[in-house]
C-alpha cells in the first residue's frame, strides 16, 4: 500500500487532525502487511481425520485450528470494500472485519465483534454451509479458493469459551413484563437471549426433554457434539432465561389460551417436523422410516437414552443395506450416520445431477470419503417386498427444459427400472409444519398454504395481537443460520410492541 500525504498547511487542518491522520494511515499500512495474502498463501482447512478413522464414532471430524494457522488462514481475506461474504450471510456478519482481527492476534476483539452479530457463531461455524453462503461468495474463490471462514469463526468462539471471554446475559435493569417463547429450536433461543439483554422476563416451552431442537436431535455428532449445544443451554439458563420441557402446548396441561394470558407477548418457534411422505407402490412395508426419527433414534442412543425402536433393530443400520432418498443437507446426515452404524452398503438416491443437489457439497465429499454410493440422476419407483422391504425399485432420470422457477424438470427414462437391494430406506424428503391452529386449539391463528404461520414481516406479528412468529414455522425448513437471523428479528420487534404498549397510557395521561 502506497501512503499518500496531505498538505495540512494548505488546507487548514488542525495539527491534531493531521495526526489522526497518519495514524490511521499507518494502521492500514499495518493491516495491508498482514492482510492480503492468498497470492502468497493457499486455503487450508484444519485436519480432517482418515474416514477409516471417524466412521468408528459420532466425533467431529475436523480437528482445532491452532493459533498460527488461525492467524495466516485469516490473512488471506482481501478486505473487499464491498464485502460478497458479509452480504450474503443471513446475519451480515462483519466477517472481514474479525477475519483482520484474528489475523492481528486480537482474538477477544474479534469474538466481541462476531458475537455482537450472532448469538452461536460456535454453532455456525460448524455447521453452516459456509459453501453455499459466506465461502461461495468470496471474490477470491476463482483461482484462489476462498479464505476458510467457518473454521476460523469455530476457532474465534471455542477461544472465547476456553479464556473465558463468553459470558451470560447481563441486562443493566430488570423489567416486568415477560415473553413466552414456544420452542427451544435455534430460533427461539436466539430471541430469549436478546430479549434478555433487555431485561425480559422469557420462559421458553418445548415438548422435548433437552433444549435445542434439531440442534441435538436431528443433527448427528460429527457434525455438532452435543456438548456445544448444552454448553449453550447452560449460558442462558446462567442468564436468567427459564426453560419449561417435556412441555406440549395446546395440551389440556399447557393450553394456548394459558401461556398468553401469563406472558405480555408470545412467540411461536416451533420449526416445522411434519415428514414429507412419498406415494409409490410398497410405502407402507416395515423397514421404510422418516428421516427425523431415524436421526433421532441416534442421537438419543449416543446421549444414553433407552431406545427400544434402536435396540431392536427397527432404526438399527447395523449390517443392512441402507437406501436414503433425498439430496438435502439431512440425507447427508442419514447417510453418515448409516456408515457409522456399520451398514452392509449406503447408497444415496437424488433425481438430479450433483451441481443441482441441494446439499452441501461439503459433506457429500465428506460422505463419499466415507463410503457412501451416490446415484444420481435416480429417482424410486416402488418398494419391493413382502412385510418388510427388501429392494427399491429406481428409474433413471433425464434432466429435460427449465420450469418456471429456472431449474430442469426431471424425466422418466423409459425402460430403465432396477432394483437396488435395501433393508433400511430411510425417507429425507423435507419437512412441512405441523396444524397449529389445530394444535394450539386457535382457528384464528393464520397460516398460508402451506402451512406455514403467516406473519407480517414489517412486525413479525401474527394474526393475533401480541402473538409473534419466526423460523421454520414462518418460512419453512431452512437452515439454522437463518432461524438465528429470524429469532434476533423477532426480539427487536417484541421489544418495539411492549414498549409501545407501555407507552401508550403514558401519553393518554399526558393528554387527559
Amino acid at each position: 500500500m502506497t501512503l499518500g500525504f496531505c498538505n495540512v498547511s494548505n488546507m487548514g487542518c488542525p495539527a491534531s487532525l493531521a495526526k489522526s491522520c497518519l495514524i490511521v494511515s499507518r494502521r492500514e499500512a499495518k493491516m495491508s502487511s498482514k492482510m492480503l495474502q492468498f497470492v502468497a498463501t493457499k486455503k487450508a482447512m484444519p485436519k480432517k481425520r482418515t474416514a477409516d478413522k471417524r466412521v468408528s464414532d459420532f466425533g467431529e471430524i475436523y480437528n482445532e485450528f491452532d493459533a498460527n494457522a488461525a492467524e495466516t488462514q485469516a490473512s488471506r481475506c482481501s478486505q473487499c470494500g464491498v464485502p460478497f461474504c458479509q452480504v450474503n450471510c443471513p446475519l451480515h456478519n462483519n466477517i472481514p472485519d474479525w477475519l483482520m482481527m484474528t489475523a492481528e492476534g486480537r482474538l477477544q476483539e474479534a469474538y466481541d465483534l462476531s458475537s455482537q452479530t450472532n448469538n452461536f457463531p460456535e454453532i455456525c461455524g460448524r455447521i453452516c454451509p459456509q459453501d453455499r453462503l459466506c465461502e461461495g461468495s468470496c471474490v477470491i474463490e476463482k483461482g484462489f479458493e476462498s479464505v476458510t471462514i467457518g473454521a476460523v469463526e469455530k476457532h474465534i468462539t471455542e477461544t472465547a469459551f476456553a479464556k473465558g471471554w463468553v459470558k451470560p446475559a447481563t441486562p443493566r435493569f430488570e423489567r416486568s413484563e415477560s415473553v413466552g417463547i414456544i420452542g427451544a429450536g435455534p430460533a427461539g433461543l436466539a430471541a430469549a437471549e436478546m430479549l434478555r439483554h433487555q431485561g425480559y422476563q422469557v420462559d421458553v416451552y418445548d415438548r422435548y426433554d433437552r433444549i435445542g431442537g434439531l440442534l441435538i436431535y436431528g443433527i448427528p455428532g460429527f457434525k455438532l457434539e452435543k456438548d456445544i449445544v448444552e454448553r449453550r443451554g447452560n449460558l442462558l439458563r446462567d442468564g436468567g432465561v427459564r426453560f419449561h420441557l417435556g412441555v406440549d402446548v395446546g395440551s389440556s396441561a399447557c393450553s394456548f389460551e394459558k401461556l398468553r394470558a401469563a406472558h405480555h407477548a408470545i412467540l411461536i418457534a416451533t420449526g416445522v417436523y411434519k415428514a414429507r411422505d412419498i406415494n409409490l407402490p410398497g410405502v407402507g412395508l416395515d423397514g421404510i422410516v422418516p428421516a427425523l426419527d431415524y436421526l433421532t433414534a441416534s442421537n438419543r442412543k449416543s446421549l444414553g437414552d433407552p431406545v427400544p425402536q434402536f435396540d431392536n433393530g427397527t432404526l438399527d443400520a447395523a449390517g443392512k443395506d441402507v437406501v436414503v432418498i433425498g439430496g438435502g443437507d439431512t440425507a447427508m446426515d442419514c447417510v453418515r450416520t448409516a456408515i457409522r452404524q456399520k451398514a452392509k452398503s449406503v447408497s444415496c438416491l437424488y433425481r438430479r445431477d450433483r451441481a443441482n443437489m441441494p446439499g452441501s457439497q461439503r459433506e457429500v465429499a465428506n460422505a463419499e470419503e466415507e463410503g457412501v454410493v451416490f446415484k444420481w440422476l435416480s429417482a424410486p419407483r416402488a418398494f419391493i417386498g413382502d412385510n418388510k422391504v427388501q429392494a427399491v425399485r429406481a428409474q433413471r432420470i433425464h434432466l429435460g427444459q427449465p420450469d418456471a422457477t429456472g431449474r430442469q424438470v426431471p424425466e422418466v427414462i423409459e425402460g430403465s427400472s432396477h432394483d437396488l437391494p435395501a433393508n433400511l430406506v430411510i425417507k429425507a424428503l423435507g419437512f412441512d409444519p405441523e396444524d397449529l391452529p389445530t394444535l394450539f386449539g386457535q382457528d384464528e391463528l393464520a397460516v398460508s398454504r402451506w402451512g406455514t404461520v403467516k406473519i407480517d414481516w414489517q412486525t413479525m406479528m401474527t394474526s393475533m395481537e401480541g402473538v409473534f412468529a419466526a423460523g421454520d414455522i414462518v418460512r419453512g425448513a431452512s437452515l439454522v443460520v437463518w432461524g438465528v437471523r429470524d429469532g434476533r428479528d423477532a426480539a427487536e420487534r417484541i421489544d418495539r410492541w411492549i414498549n409501545a404498549a407501555v407507552d401508550a397510557p403514558r401519553v393518554a395521561t399526558a393528554r387527559s
